[in-house]
């Protein structure tokens, strides 16, 4: 009896034991965290010894990980690291004193090294073979005041290099190579503005700034600006010359094809930044043809080897070209060259004839088209024309095969161009062009056997040889500018192109750049809005665009 009396108690208390075996451990679960055991710090790295707040690691192959979150400071030597960042703390509190990159062997810092450091203070990178940094090399750093890279090896220092480092300091670069080339002309002018504690660096290099301090170093001493001729496109034909003209507000283009026959119209595709085709005339066996925007109306002068030579016009009623005239070809037997110019407000065109029968012609425009106005220069084989103005005196220079280039100077009496002199004594020059230097006039004449030669035109008959330049095989030999910069193209038959660039200073042209152009007949410089362009027209191959483009080498 009292057995089953205890039984019955017992089961009757079993639900509340329960209860409350329940609630403490929900009691447990839920205790404030501090009142648990923190959890035990992971052990020193083998190769360090630890204390309370630092950790002196020694013979490290890579950076130490799960360091003890209280290590504040971390001395390091004769380590061989590699680009292994500053341990990343998981506690919010990580490193704010590293000095573990002195005296040890690697010679580069990548990107994001020290990433995860946000507090760290001080960076002392002394005693190295450093030879290079990234740019992102310390990015994250947003707390770092004191950083030393001293007595390393770098030669230069990327790009804004330490604008992540807001709040920096101090910041120590002796005992570098820095060459103070373009590379480094953005730490001139961040030493100029930065607030930054520097102490004196001087350059290793380039022999014109050795020993100088940078600091004293003027951004004007950096030539930092140069440019290239890059392939823009290519035209799938051969051509003999290439004239751009503006008409309409459009950029057009007309090349001499006579491989096709035709001279070809081409516009600018301001969208595409392109040439495209837009119309062709027929012109067997074309050597020029010279577009005359005059008095409102496109005018083409197609000048042929065989056939004669006409000039067309552009009808807007029926959107083509309307052939309006044929150029007398008892005069213009075989022509080689036109030059289309203004006098007192008229439109003038030269034709320079190659023949022996035949005569470099002078035409002008009035209301029906153009007329014959002047014969030159008979008989003598004539390979180019070229017109200048100098001292306010409008002048022909008249190249031969037969005789030095010929001077005709316009006679405002007489309406006419009237012989003035020679240009020195070259003979059999194939083209002769111009070009102006400040206040000088320059002649370029160029020879298909022997020197080419740049002459100064100091008055009247007087001629001053600045320049002789190897020119075998040369058929042109054009200047042209493009902005502040005077070119020269010199191209040949049997080698490439070579461009050249004006150096005032000299009185002379540098070489400046090598263009792979086959028989090249002439060289445009084409301003089509905001881009640079240069035609060279081929005899033998495809029409080449090149894009002058201007390079920041500071950049």
């Amino acid at each position: 009896m009292e057995l089953r009396r205890g039984r019955r108690m017992l089961k009757d208390q079993l639900p509340a034991r329960l209860l409350l075996l329940l609630l403490l451990a929900v009691a447990w679960l839920w205790r404030p965290a501090e009142g648990r055991r923190p959890p035990r710090p992971p052990p020193c790295p083998p190769s360090c010894s630890c204390t309370r707040d630092t950790a002196f690691c020694v013979d490290s192959k890579a950076v130490p990980k799960n360091l003890p979150p209280e290590v504040i400071s971390l001395p390091a030597s004769r380590n061989s690291l590699g680009c292994s960042p500053c341990p990343a703390q998981a506690d919010p509190s990580p490193l704010s004193l590293c000095s573990l990159l002195n005296s040890n062997k690697f010679t580069l810092i990548g990107d994001n090294a020290f990433a995860g450091l946000s507090h760290l203070q001080y960076l002392f990178i002394e005693n190295n073979d450093i030879q290079a940094l990234s740019k992102g090399t310390f990015r994250g750093l947003k707390s770092l005041t004191h950083l030393s890279l001293a007595n390393n090896n770098l030669q230069t220092l990327p790009r804004d290099l330490f604008k992540p480092l807001d709040i920096l300091s101090d910041l120590d670069l002796r005992g570098n190579t820095l060459a103070c080339d373009c590379k480094i002309k953005w730490l001139v002018e961040w030493l100029e503005n930065t607030n930054t504690t520097v102490p004196a660096v001087f350059c290793s290099s380039p022999g014109q700034f050795e020993g100088q301090r940078i600091r004293d170093l003027a951004l004007g001493d950096f030539q930092c600006i140069t440019t290239d001729f890059v392939m823009h496109q290519v035209l799938p034909f051969q051509a003999v010359s290439a004239e751009p003209f503006t008409y309409a507000s459009d950029l057009y283009v007309a090349l001499a094809q006579p491989g096709a026959s035709s001279c070809s119209i081409l516009k600018w595709d301001y969208v595409e930044r392109k040439l495209r085709d837009f119309d062709r005339i027929p012109a067997h066996s074309a050597v020029h043809c010279k577009p005359i925007v005059a008095q409102d109306q496109l005018y083409v002068v197609v000048a042929q080897l065989f056939g004669g030579s006409y000039i067309y016009r552009w009808d807007t009623a029926v959107d083509k070209f309307i052939k309006i005239q044929d150029i007398d070809s008892q005069k213009i037997r075989k022509p080689n060259d036109i030059e289309a110019f203004q006098i007192e407000g008229d439109w003038y065109f030269v034709i320079a004839d190659s023949s022996k029968a035949g005569s470099t012609s002078l035409y002008r425009l009035n209301q029906n088209g153009f007329y014959s106005h002047q014969a030159l220069h008979a008989w003598h084989r004539d390979t180019d024309v070229e017109y200048v103005e100098n001292d306010g005196k409008p002048r022909l220079i008249i190249s031969s095969s037969s005789q030095a280039p010929v001077i005709y100077q316009w006679s405002r009496a007489q309406k006419q161009f009237v012989p003035q002199g020679e240009v020195g004594e070259m003979l059999d020059v194939q083209m002769v062009k111009h070009f102006r230097a400040k206040r000088d006039q320059f002649l370029c004449l160029s020879r298909y056997i022997g020197d080419s030669k740049v002459v100064r035109w100091e008055g009247q008959q007087r001629f001053v040889e600045v320049q002789t330049l190897p020119s075998r095989g040369s058929m042109v030999m054009q200047p042209f500018a493009v902005g502040q910069r005077q070119y020269l193209a010199l191209g040949s038959d049997f080698s490439f192109t070579h461009v050249y660039l004006w150096e005032e200073e000299k009185q002379k042209f540098a070489k400046f750049q090598e263009l792979s152009v086959q028989a090249p007949r002439a060289f445009r410089a084409v301003p089509a809005a905001d881009v640079q362009l240069l035609l060279a027209p081929s005899f033998k191959a495809n029409t080449l665009v090149y894009r002058h483009v201007v390079v920041d080498l500071s950049l």
